[in-house]
């Protein structure tokens, strides 16, 4: 059979650094910006003509922190409690045969940085340096199917967790506004996710977490549903 090799097009510079985290399905976290920078052959301004006239772009990418790690036939979805397992081709679980996948995500516009340019972007659920090998407009009218069967992932994710900040937290995300003037709800919108793995959310008791997000490391506990935030540097 054939080979296809891809070169990509661009690198996402995402607030995950780590895989624990990051959402499990695009857009679900607003808050979550990035900025894609386009790869040197594809660097010009005409390239990106016309895109600002769509709201939501497909990010086709490389799971590349995955995908020397190989693939099962089976997995077992983390929406499923990590115990049923289902055929890798029903999932979008990261091991894969083709380490590939996709995200719907929000523009925000074209932004260039020095000699680069790239695409600001919202709602992204992607570990920071991925390959992205391709970009396309996302269409409504093909791409959103009203009547379309979910699975067992036909209901978006929610959870009863609540977040409160300890005074340092609070302070130090004021200190950041200006840079970062969302990092405050970006904060509690991760948490609320709650991305503790499948077996740890059983266990009862006071938990201890730490977790990296932009260039900064957050420190919290978790008790039953609460997280609290107990600092930020």
């Amino acid at each position: 059979m054939m080979q296809i090799s891809f070169e990509p097009v661009g690198i996402l510079h995402s607030p995950y650094k780590q895989k624990f985290a990051i959402p499990r399905q695009p857009r679900l976290i607003p808050q979550a910006r990035a900025w894609l920078a386009l790869a040197d052959h594809v660097n010009h301004p005409d390239t990106l003509r016309g895109i600002e006239d769509f709201s939501h772009l497909w990010l086709v990418f490389a799971f590349h922190e995955t995908m020397e790690k190989g693939w099962s036939n089976l997995v077992r979805p983390p929406r499923l409690g990590g115990n049923a397992k289902k055929g890798v081709f029903a999932t979008r679980a990261t091991f894969r045969p083709n380490a590939i996948g996709m995200s719907a995500v929000e523009l925000i516009g074209i932004k260039k940085k020095g000699n680069r340019w790239g695409l600001e972007l919202a709602g992204i659920d992607l570990l920071d340096q991925t390959p992205i090998l391709d970009i396309k407009p996302y269409l409504p009218y093909s791409d959103s199917i009203e009547q379309a069967a979910g699975g067992f992932a036909d209901a978006r994710p929610e959870t009863e967790m609540t977040v409160e900040f300890s005074e340092q937290a609070q302070q130090f995300c004021l200190q950041q506004s200006q840079n970062y003037p969302q990092l405050m709800a970006f904060i509690t919108q991760v948490l609320k996710q709650d991305p503790r793995p499948a077996y740890k959310k059983k266990r009862e008791g006071e938990q201890t977490y730490g977790m990296s997000l932009y260039e900064f490391n957050i420190q919290w506990r978790v008790n039953a549903q609460h997280h609290f935030v107990e600092e930020i540097r």
